[in-house]
């Protein structure tokens, strides 16, 4: 969602096995029946007038604090409908945490913790008032490994992503908020995702993704199927064009694909001013406009409004169809419960800490927008216990990639810390749009845009290091100067340390996308000489996603960790890690290359002013090979594959052996599920039945107990059509396993991940012929592996 501080001022149980093996959560998320809360949605609507419904479905930030408001109607007892900002925090107000990323939740591969970071946002979000988190993110999904926004969702895999997004759901929706999944759909670059005014005076228009359908479907669309039967209540519409037409009205993806295949039963919401019509917006299939009426900033609104009363005046919409639209708005608000009178209102701290932080205090009284006498109070403080999951998330989606006996440290009692990332900021707080390059911005605990928060402490690495060191008598030297450090300037270290740690960092932010694959700046000087004046380093980044090592053979860097954006304990996260407190069990959630020619496909840039106001067209020609499918599809060895990760001991496959048996009740398969079932939100009820069984066992073969992240991976049988991946993720555990002890592991197969779009007979098909199962520990470690026929 677009950063407004120009402003200032279904839902269905889960099914059959997939409620087993793909959730943690009650089978309904919410306080009534569906049913009930549509009767009682549609009673709402028949007492509405005309001008009222309208304002039911556009955005109007003057009749509330929070980044969108839906006007409230007093005399039918509703008190609007509070839109909050982000998918890992509470954006721009007070006294809230700021969780990990959606790419950290990934690196987990931990459904119970990605869970319960769900949940805790959601406690958050219901404590300030808010009825709607803009969130979870799977739009980008990471096409391209330099997207601004990768961090905020759960990375280029669907499966990975889906169970991600979909735990995400079952939090907050637990926790009595409505979750809006995004950006849907294809929007994966910032570069031109909106459309531009050039100098000349003429429009370029947004980049448009140009998309095949059954890349659409098994890849870009399959982790909103995962959102929508988990029972999001709102979609999140993106600013991109998808195959030359704007998202927002592209009847296509709103209807056919959201409503009609995937069953859809809440609404569709534009991203901030993604609206480009009305009555061809309307009726393609969307919902609400955001953000509408911006007195301040627009003086008028945008599509909606007004707009909509001529619309249905000419009759190019009729009232039925704003009926419908207010319907789907207000049945998640009944089945949620947020008409309730104990609901908490809209914490006023929204409004002036977004005012001040804009204007400043002092512009903001001189411009009238607040009284002289304003004195600002704080607002609730919802945080409660989160630091926990914080801090527990924070280690859970750490990697370590490298690990030459350096972890976990022991007995050192001189250590070295180094790096710009590794301590507080040293010049203090700025509006991000006018931090000098010159600032050290202290460690990176989150990226930037409307997606990041405002932490009301962060405990930095250089802390938390100095913290422990306190306890084991150890002592700390340390330099965060990257322009002295990269000049090799080492003088005020001494003692020699026995132990270096540095810490670097890659920023990632929504409206612009990443220049570079390294490290900010000039981390790689600064890695590089650490390593030399030190004979023993440990590297930690913070990054929002991909980035080249050129840096990770040094001889004298014994250990490499990439801890992503871990939240506001990032430091009791990385030495929780470092001492051995706790195992690292994080997994590459994408891949690591070599060099930037390996990673994929580039962004789209034109740079100068284009005559063609279509001239930005980002044709999706590789398909579903994007990240480890390409690599495998391109035979290009990565740096470190999808999937992997060390801790502190090692597991096997007992045998190499696996399992593979179809379940019980499921003797017959057939190719196709049936058509003629009725859709429940998810889609064809037949996709989410579980039809196979693997089971394997895995041992932990070192001298301490850690968890195992076994991995099933499958091949399609011989003869599947051109473009079809090498092998796809389609399982994973998470399992603590004590030193020499066992475990069985069982993975349930769908009949969705099973399955091949066809685009003739657009259906899921499974093919016929021999699958290939491989379980291992990560894309490229996959020992055990046997053949099987699903359809006989």
């Amino acid at each position: 969602m677009l950063s407004i501080l120009k402003s200032s001022l279904l839902l269905l149980g889960v099914h059959g096995a997939y409620a087993v093996r793909h959730a943690s959560r009650s089978e309904n998320n919410g306080t009534r029946d569906w049913d009930a809360a549509a009767a009682m949605a549609s009673d709402f609507v028949s007492k509405l007038t005309l001008d009222e419904k309208v304002s039911m479905i556009t955005g109007n930030s003057s009749a509330g604090n929070c980044i969108g408001v839906i006007t409230p109607i007093p005399r039918l007892g509703f008190q609007g409908l509070c839109l909050l900002d982000g998918p890992a925090a509470i954006n721009r107000v007070d006294l809230v945490s700021v969780f990990p990323s959606g790419i950290t939740a990934a690196a987990t591969f931990d459904r119970d913790l990605i869970y319960r970071r769900g949940y805790a946002l959601g406690e958050e979000f219901k404590g300030k008032g808010g009825h709607v988190m803009l969130g979870p993110s799977t739009g980008p999904m990471g096409r391209h490994a330099l997207g601004g926004r990768n961090w905020e969702g759960f990375g280029p895999d669907p499966y990975l992503a889906g169970i991600s997004i979909a735990q995400t759901v079952h939090g907050v929706q637990d926790a009595g908020v409505q979750t809006c999944s995004k950006h849907y759909i294809a929007n994966e670059q910032e570069t031109q995702r909106s459309n531009t005014n050039q100098t000349d005076g003429t429009r370029a228009e947004a980049i448009s993704a140009n998309v095949d359908d059954r890349t659409i479907h098994e890849l870009y669309l399959w982790p909103f199927a995962d959102a929508i039967k988990a029972g999001t209540t709102s979609v999140m519409c993106s600013y991109n064009r998808l195959n030359q037409t704007y998202s927002c009205e592209n009847f296509h993806t709103l209807t056919k694909l959201l409503r009609e295949e995937l069953g859809f039963q809440g609404y569709t919401v534009s991203d901030w001013f993604a609206t480009h019509s009305t009555s061809e917006s309307i009726n393609a299939g969307l919902d609400m406009e955001m953000p509408g009426i911006i007195p301040s900033y627009q003086g008028s609104v945008l599509y909606f409004g007004d707009r909509v009363l001529e619309a249905i005046s000419n009759g190019t919409v009729s009232e039925a169809r704003i009926d419908q639209m207010v319907r789907n708005i207000m049945t998640p608000y009944y089945f949620l419960g947020q008409d309730a009178e104990d609901y908490p209102t809209a914490d006023p701290a929204l409004r002036w800490v977004t005012l001040i932080q804009e204007v400043g205090l002092g512009a903001a009284k001189a411009g009238g927008f607040l009284p002289d006498d304003f004195v600002f109070e704080h607002g609730r403080d919802v945080r409660g216990d989160h630091a926990k999951v914080i801090r527990e998330m924070g280690a859970a989606g750490t990697v370590l990639i490298k690990n030459n006996n350096t972890l976990p440290l022991s007995s050192a009692k001189i250590i070295g810390v180094f790096g710009n990332d590794a301590g507080d900021m040293t010049d203090g707080f700025y509006r991000p749009s006018e931090v000098p390059d010159s600032v050290n911005t202290g460690t990176m605990i989150i990226g930037g845009g409307s997606g990041t928060g405002r932490a009301s402490y962060i405990v930095s690495p250089l802390r938390a290091i100095q913290a422990k060191a306190a306890e084991t008598g150890a002592e700390v030297l340390y330099a965060t100067n990257n322009e002295l450090l990269a000049r090799n300037d080492f003088r005020g270290i001494y003692p020699p340390p026995e132990i270096c740690v540095v810490f670097q960092q890659t920023f990632a932010s929504e409206s612009f996308d990443r220049s570079s694959f390294e490290l900010d700046g000039n981390s790689t000087a600064v890695i590089n000489n650490v390593a030399d004046f030190c004979g023993n380093t440990i590297v930690v980044t913070h990054s929002g996603g991909v980035n080249t090592m050129p840096w990770a053979n040094h001889t004298k860097i014994g250990a490499i960790l990439l801890a992503h954006y871990p939240g506001q304990e990032s430091g009791n996260s990385i030495v929780d890690l470092l001492w051995g407190d706790v195992a690292p069990s994080g997994r590459l959630p994408y891949t690591v290359p070599r060099n930037e020619a390996d990673a994929g496909p580039p962004i789209v840039n034109i740079t100068g002013p284009v005559s063609d106001p279509l001239a930005w067209q980002a044709d999706f020609t590789e398909g579903q090979l994007i990240d480890y499918r390409h690599y495998d599809a391109q035979n290009i060895e990565p740096l470190y594959e999808f999937g992997f990760g060390l801790t502190y001991t090692t597991f096997a496959i007992e045998d190499n052996k696996l399992d593979v048996s179809l379940v019980k009740g499921n003797s017959s398969v057939t190719a196709r599920p049936d058509a003629s079932l009725k859709t429940p939100p998810g889609g064809n009820p037949q996709l989410w039945d579980e039809l196979v069984t693997v089971k394997a066992k895995v041992t932990n073969t070192g001298d301490r107990s850690a968890h195992a992240v076994p991995q099933l991976y499958l091949s399609y049988p011989t003869g599947a059509p051109e473009g079809t991946p090498q092998k796809v993720l389609r399982g994973f555990e998470k399992v603590m396993i004590e030193s020499g002890a066992s475990a069985d592991v069982e993975f349930g197969v769908l009949r969705r991940d099973l399955s091949l779009w066809d685009v003739v007979e657009q259906d899921w098909v499974i093919p016929g012929g021999q699958f290939t199962f491989r379980v291992g520990f990560s894309s490229r470690d996959l020992p055990a592996e046997t053949m099987f026929s699903v359809l006989g």
